[in-house]
């Protein structure tokens, strides 16, 4: 393999710019000119050099990674997310524990040593594209506009003390098309509670001077907007406490984007719905009050199994894997082999029974998975 910015001046020129724009790379498909912004990642597969383009074109090359690494991580927009896979971090849509997926759905393997890495880099990233596009007077290109939404933006109030915390969550926020207000401590939550009407608050617990607690407590007793907490502490006291407080939702910090986007989706359209009661039968879910009533009786559920329930109703009859739950509920946890979902549902389909013995409300589906079946009325 032969890269170069200088043995081809047809193809030097074509790139307008040189090592700034891109490189020439030798592949099997013959000599081609690629430009960085185009490369969407690079992988390598027994001595084979996998370069795939955002337009979905492949090139392919015998060389080692180590032959251009260099050159490609030497710039702020290329990250080496494994020893074999480097990845272009302005066609990232998400990053989750054990890969990082682009835009084009390619999902890339991240390494367990990377994972904090990875982060930062595209927190600095995004960080350094929203500084770029400022200086140049706001200017959208095509890639970056936000998809449509038929009921229009949402307005969401982010509280966090965090710059990089703000910068990643908000990003996902702005990437389906909401509109953004940040905020810092309490102070600064109530002057914009005063300035504008929002769709949604999401609230970190540790904020400097007072905790997201009392600050959610005091929100509830000034406006009707929903607030959810989104923090990195994990405990179920905690949790426990945000709802205490007047929380409709508590996210940890470790779910996946696509996931957290989910779930205050989820929350803000069942809050303007008006509905937090759901009635199967003999079964009664209580969003708001995160309560299960059988037959009026209260069932003595754990936030894992209550997160189980309220997911599966949400889809009766379609068939959730074990993965597809443990992500649901664990997401931000390595994967374990379906054993944390089988002992949660098993407890909870014991539960059920055991309040109610004349309908099975979930049922196994052997070699797939798991589904709710309301009663028939």
């Amino acid at each position: 393999m032969r890269i170069s910015g200088d043995d081809d001046a047809k193809e030097r020129a074509r790139l307008s710019g040189q090592a700034e724009q891109g490189f020439i790379l030798e592949s099997r498909e013959g000599i081609a000119g690629l430009s960085f912004a185009n490369l969407e990642s690079v992988e390598v597969i027994n001595k084979t050099v996998i370069f795939r383009l955002t337009d979905g074109t492949v090139y392919e090359a015998v060389a080692a990674l180590a032959d251009f690494e260099e050159m490609l991580l030497s710039r702020p927009d290329f990250f080496k997310t494994h020893r074999s896979y480097i990845v272009n971090l302005g066609c990232v849509r998400k990053i989750s524990g054990s890969c990082v997926e682009t835009e084009s759905g390619c999902k890339i393997p991240l390494s367990r040593q990377r994972r904090s890495q990875a982060r930062n880099a595209y927190i600095q990233f995004v960080r350094r594209t929203e500084e770029s596009g400022t200086a140049s007077g706001g200017g959208k290109t095509e890639s970056s506009e936000k998809p449509e939404r038929s009921e229009g933006p949402w307005n969401i109030l982010f509280v966090d003390d965090e710059p990089d915390e703000r910068v990643l969550w908000t990003d996902v926020l702005r990437q389906h098309g909401c509109m953004v207000r940040q905020a810092a401590d309490c102070g600064e939550v109530f002057r914009l509670l005063e300035e504008a009407v929002y769709d949604c608050i999401l609230l970190d617990v540790m904020i400097p001077g007072e905790n997201g607690f009392s600050i959610c407590e005091k929100i509830r007793g000034m406006v009707n907007t929903p607030v959810i907490f989104l923090s990195s502490l994990t405990e179920a006291d905690k949790q426990l406490k945000g709802f205490e407080a007047g929380g409709i939702d508590y996210i940890t910090k470790n779910t996946p984007a696509e996931l957290f986007w989910a779930k205050v989706e989820t929350r803000i359209r069942l809050s303007e719905s008006g509905r937090t009661q759901f009635c199967y039968g003999a079964l009664l879910l209580d969003l708001a009050g995160r309560r299960a009533l059988m037959e009026e009786k209260e069932l003595p559920l754990t936030p894992a199994e209550f997160d189980l329930l309220q997911r599966l109703s949400e889809q009766a009859g379609h068939i959730f894997t074990p993965e597809e739950l443990f992500g649901i509920v664990w997401g931000g946890m390595p994967w374990d082999g379906g054993q944390l979902v089988q002992t949660h549902m098993s407890r909870l389909r014991r539960k059920l029974e055991k309040a109610y013995d004349g309908h099975c409300f979930i049922e196994t589906v052997w070699g797939q998975g798991y589904r709710f079946v309301p009663e028939k009325e």
